[in-house]
């Protein structure tokens, strides 16, 4: 993407395959919008919609790449978009993404996010046109012993529930697939990447705050709270999809020492807000009615849910010169008026493209006000 004289990534992904698995969930969308700008030809692997609504739909991404419909756990079937694709780049984003479903299914939850992540890396193995890929986890792989600074990428896998359990599994696979079948690849590059506690417009998933309430709110309905204290280090979907793209670029560039690295992204460590925060920050962009009125506080504890986790992300910033871009009141602005336009009366799926694309855009300037490297 260029706009006013702006470069982004050496413009290394205009013209480029791009494949991304779970295309059609939160992150993935938002990445695909993000390639489709940056000039990539975007394919999708995913096994269904997972939300309605979804950013994926709303934004009608389906009508402008090539989508693939198949499951990360059918071997047979990352095998072959995989090579019918030929990638120059692969984000692999499928995943089980759900606290309390990974306590409903766990099999389904470690043979998602374990199994899933072998098969993709699996598929990579025997490929003979270069690949970099870059696999997606989640900052709840460490293990929290719930101290107070932030996480590095050394620290301690681990879990006390499935779905923490599974990305610690995921980030075992990535570093044994690397050490054995990777480190002297000829044609595949990876990276693993950990992010967590992200918000933004177009999300949707059960049991999540921000679509929690806009979901209540839409219908003019209470959202009950189950933890309002709980303290988190928000970010805005943006933050780490730049991440992602920087170390895609970084693989292919001249960065390629940080092959079979992992990376951490996550917001500064003083940007910790407790969720009733969030919801009165959200209620502000909210024009459809009194939101504020619409709270119930309902404490809920019959599931365990780790404290305070932070990351360390010092290795972002002296590797890939990564740094978070937006403050919480930035963060919270951009998905509070996302949501009030999405729920807006008559907006249509071209309107609503565009007011995506122009947040990206407001990312974008306010990135190359940092100078950061990614950004000319």
């Amino acid at each position: 993407m260029e706009k006013m004289g702006l470069t982004l990534f050496g413009d290394i992904y205009r013209g480029k395959k791009v494949l991304v698995t779970g295309n059609t969930g939160f992150k993935g969308s938002w990445l695909t919008l993000w390639l489709q700008n940056l000039g990539a030809t975007v394919t999708g692997f995913a096994d269904t919609v997972p939300t309605t609504p979804s950013f994926y739909k709303a934004n009608k991404l389906d009508e402008s790449i090539t989508q693939v419909w198949g499951d990360v756990r059918d071997v047979q079937a990352v095998n072959k978009v995989i090579n019918d694709v030929k990638p120059d780049f692969l984000f692999h984003l499928a995943a089980q993404a759900l606290v309390k479903e990974s306590l409903k299914n766990p099999l389904d939850t470690f043979a998602i996010n374990g199994m899933g992540t072998a098969n993709v890396m699996h598929a990579l193995r025997d490929v003979t046109f270069d690949c970099k890929a870059v696999f997606i986890t989640s900052d709840k792989c460490y293990e929290n012993v719930e101290w107070v600074w932030g996480y590095k990428e050394s620290d301690r896998l681990g879990g006390k529930d499935p779905y923490s359990a599974s990305k610690a599994v995921a980030e075992i696979v990535f570093h044994s697939f690397y050490h054995t079948y990777f480190l002297n690849h000829p044609h595949v590059k990876v990276a693993s990447a950990r992010a967590g506690n992200v918000i933004g417009g177009g999300d949707w998933a059960m049991d999540r705050i921000v679509p929690d309430c806009v979901k209540q709110w839409s219908n003019r309905q209470t959202v009950n709270i189950r933890r309002p204290k709980s303290t988190r280090p928000w970010q805005h979907v943006l933050e780490p999809l730049g991440g992602y793209l920087l170390i895609g670029a970084a693989l292919a560039g001249k960065k390629k020492e940080i092959h079979g690295e992992s990376f951490n992204f996550g917001p500064p460590a003083n940007q910790n807000y407790c969720v009733e925060e969030l919801i009165g920050d959200l209620a502000k962009y909210w024009t459809h009615g009194t939101a504020m009125k619409l709270i119930n506080i309902e404490e809920d504890k019959s599931f365990y849910e780790a404290g305070l986790l932070k990351l360390n992300t010092d290795k972002a910033l002296a590797v890939l010169d990564w740094q978070p871009v937006l403050n919480y009141h930035e963060t919270m602005k951009f998905t509070g008026e996302w949501y009030d336009y999405y729920y807006g009366d008559k907006v249509d799926s071209a309107a609503l493209k565009e007011f995506s694309l122009n947040q990206v855009m407001d990312y974008i300037n306010a990135a190359s006000k940092k100078n950061l490297q990614w950004i000319k």
